[in-house]
């Protein structure tokens, strides 16, 4: 994982300015633009903190799900070339294309929570 904090299950980006010499970022994942910005890091997790208690805090107020929601489809951009070996895959195991990316996805997360 890089350049990306996480508090009570939101991912926040990191990004730094050279110019101000000023951490600065974004809750990611919800439909509402959430900064935060620190001159250390020790103030930018203590901002991202911060912001995210606010952003759940008015979320609960005005009877807001704080997160995105997600619809269980995307397009997905890939190779003509791997788009091939993928559909042949999936047909030789007798399966969708949608169920070969699916599987692969979730081997992907499983791993990554390792």
């Amino acid at each position: 994982m890089k350049d990306k904090l996480t508090y009570k299950g939101f991912i926040g980006s990191v990004h730094f300015q050279a110019e101000d010499e000023l951490f600065y970022g974004r809750i990611e994942g919800i439909t509402d633009l959430v900064t935060f910005e620190g001159k250390s890091v020790e103030e930018l997790k203590k901002a991202f903190e911060e912001a995210v208690e606010d952003y759940v805090q008015l979320c609960k107020a005005i009877g807001k799900e704080p997160y995105k929601s997600f619809k269980g489809s995307f397009n997905v951009r890939i190779t003509p070339r791997l788009h091939r070996q993928a559909f042949e895959k999936a047909t030789l195991e007798g399966i969708t294309l949608n169920q070969l990316v699916q599987k692969a996805i979730e081997k992907e997360v499983q791993q990554q929570a390792e």
